[in-house]
């Protein structure tokens, strides 16, 4: 059994278990080693069952426990030379990954593919195990052709709803900020990440997570609206994180 443990997504910390029957890796530390043991705890994660923690990217929201989770759950760190450079982990097991470059661990075949973000060298993660493909996909203004190609065959794909246009264009945020988040290397929107769903929908069984969706320029509701409307998906058929501390598990069986 594949299940996917998504504990946290969003600009306070981000951080999913991909979990193959008794073994785990974690994609992301952006929160403290305490809460996200009390989070592992209330999805029934044992923690000993994590063997490497991968990163995307060195942004606060994805890497603030980094080196702590590292440490305790005594984790290899996955990421590549230029993210590790761009932040600060401390003394860890660090194993060097490559855009492209398959790995395996768990029982899992881990692919990291490249996104377009203002980091180092961004990148998402399909996994397959169990027969199975998960696409983990969040932070970029829009989808790399491999990342696309990873969501046609994904069987589950968590994948950035970040913001709807309407709520940005005429939210408190400056307007430098605004055109980050709307750029090329910023974030996807609804609408983006809707069409690039119905664009790739060869799957009929396909499971869609909306993550890191912001909580001051997006809504659960709304971004599952637009979703539901652009692409046809039942919204009951799409889940998201409804608030801080609210986790998900996505099991996926042959």
């Amino acid at each position: 059994m594949l299940e996917v443990h998504v504990l946290a997504s969003g600009s306070d910390g981000n951080c999913t278990v991909v979990q193959l029957d008794d073994e785990a890796v974690m994609i992301d530390a952006g929160l403290s080693y305490k809460y996200t043991h009390e989070l592992m705890e209330l999805e029934g994660i044992d923690e000993s069952a994590v063997k490497a923690l991968l990163i995307t990217h060195e942004h606060n929201d994805h890497v603030a426990g980094a080196g702590p989770v590292a440490r305790k759950l005594r984790a290899p760190l996955y990421c590549n030379r230029n993210t590790l450079m761009a932040f600060s982990a401390g003394k860890v097991d660090w194993r060097e990954i490559r855009m492209m470059g398959s790995f395996s661990v768990c029982g899992m075949e881990i692919t990291p593919l490249p996104t377009f973000h203002d980091a180092a060298e961004p990148c998402a993660f399909m996994i397959e195990a169990d027969g199975k493909k998960v696409l983990v996909a969040t932070d970029t203004g829009k989808l790399s052709f491999q990342c696309e190609k990873a969501l046609a065959e994904a069987d589950l794909a968590v994948i950035e709803a970040n913001y709807d246009s309407k709520m940005l264009r005429e939210g408190p945020y400056p307007e430098p900020l605004k055109k980050r988040i709307a750029s090329d290397h910023g974030h996807m929107c609804n609408t983006m990440t809707a069409d690039a769903i119905r664009r790739t929908a060869s799957k009929e069984d396909r499971k869609i997570f909306l993550a890191h969706i912001s909580k001051n320029n997006n809504t659960p509701d709304i971004a599952r609206q637009t979703v539901s409307d652009i692409t046809g998906i039942k919204r009951f058929k799409i889940d998201c994180l409804e608030r801080l501390g609210d986790t998900r598990t996505i099991s996926l069986s042959r």
